[in-house]
């Protein structure tokens, strides 16, 4: 199964761009679902049907839905959010504040990423389109399987092995409720399942990331650093699709200064992300709506090609071993000053990287549990940790 996440600056037509590669994939014969994670969902519009959490079929091989964290609170972790509800009413919330305060933060991330799984295991589609909520959000579901386990790790584990013990010496003198079994072991089957997601956002054969922006330069400078943070998730960024570019073609004195200010705009996005494969779709009239919008952008971004094609394999973080017994951590990390790097040596197996406002765990291969950090330094736009053996 491919999975296609589509991310992007808010406005830029990341929707548009998703529903016409996920129609696209369809019309090619893959079997095909999109799901939209944004909040703000704008999917049904884009196919001019109505959505909501259910899976609906829009076209001959082509599902979609529009998560709804609330049904899949619901219907899904009806124990874990029954236990957050009274935890809430507990501490003096009641209801409708506790059931809203017990959505826990993070779990739109959640409920996605189980999707994913779900449609992997059950191998009922060929490709899974994202259309993912803008930038920040969308480093926050790249991530969750890592933080998630952390804290799972971190905190339930000790809650767990204290539950028996806790129930009969405090469990009458608390003034809130603590978890059921039920509760703990809906927890622990999430870590599972975690461990599982983290390794199909890895995959660089079948997850892909493709940026989509416009030709401007607070665009541009949030893609700089999307691309740069993706990389530092261990995504593979496989190429750049730069919407609603004004044709050349087009006339007018103000036109004419727009498309000077675009054309520079251009040579820095080719300056900035070259060789990474970069596509265009120019602005379209604005009577074309629907099927029809799609299909005419599709056409220009993948003219006769198809959109499950691989325009990169490579994963931006890897292993090197070498005979004399010294090692590297290879990690693609562009747009980024050395001084913006921090590198920290967590437990045994693990070092921690932090790059901006993100910060990224990296579990180290058994063979390096108890290695020496031996420096770090840029070779090119590629951050190089030596180690050497015990």
């Amino acid at each position: 199964m491919k999975l296609i996440i589509y991310n992007g600056k808010g406005g830029v037509g990341k929707t548009s761009v998703s529903a016409a590669t996920a129609r696209r994939l369809a019309q090619k014969g893959h079997r095909t679902i999109i799901m939209s994670v944004d909040t703000a969902h704008s999917l049904g519009d884009s196919f001019d049907v109505k959505l909501g959490p259910e899976i609906v079929n829009v076209l001959p091989n082509l599902d979609a839905l529009e998560l709804d964290i609330m049904y899949e609170m619901r219907t899904k972790w009806a124990s874990i959010k029954e236990y957050a509800s009274a935890f809430m009413l507990s501490q003096g919330l009641e209801g409708v504040s506790a059931e809203e305060m017990a959505i826990i933060p993070g779990m739109e991330m959640v409920a996605a990423l189980l999707y994913v799984l779900t449609f992997r295991n059950e191998g009922k589609y060929d490709v899974v389109v994202i259309d993912t909520a803008p930038t920040g959000e969308t480093l926050r579901l790249l991530s969750f399987p890592d933080v998630s386990n952390w804290y799972i790790d971190k905190m339930f584990s000790v809650v767990s092995k204290l539950m028996g013990v806790a129930r009969i010496t405090i469990g009458h003198i608390m003034d809130f409720p603590l978890p059921s079994k039920e509760v703990m072991e809906s927890v622990m089957e999430l870590k599972d399942q975690m461990k599982k997601v983290k390794s199909i956002l890895e995959d660089s054969e079948n997850t892909v990331v493709r940026l989509v922006l416009n030709p401007e330069r607070m665009a541009i400078n949030e893609t700089r650093r999307s691309y740069t943070y993706m990389c530092l998730y261990n995504k593979n960024v496989e190429c750049l699709i730069v919407n609603k570019v004004i044709p050349e073609s087009a006339d007018g004195a103000f036109i004419s200064e727009k498309l000077k200010e675009q054309r520079r705009y251009m040579e820095a996005i080719h300056e900035s992300f070259d060789p990474l494969k970069i596509m265009t779709a120019e602005m379209m009239p604005t009577e074309l709506r629907g099927s029809e919008k799609l299909d005419k952008l599709a056409d220009m971004i993948f003219g006769d090609s198809d959109p499950i094609e691989s325009y990169s394999r490579e994963s931006p973080m890897k292993f090197v071993s070498s005979p004399d017994g010294s090692d590297e951590l290879r990690l693609r990390m562009p747009f980024v000053d050395r001084g913006s790097v921090e590198l920290f040596k967590g437990n045994q197996n693990s070092i921690m990287i932090l790059v901006g406002s993100q910060k990224r765990t990296v579990t180290l291969p058994t063979t390096l549990a108890n290695a020496e950090i031996l420096g770090a330094d840029f070779e090119g736009d590629c951050l190089v940790i030596r180690f050497k053996r015990d």
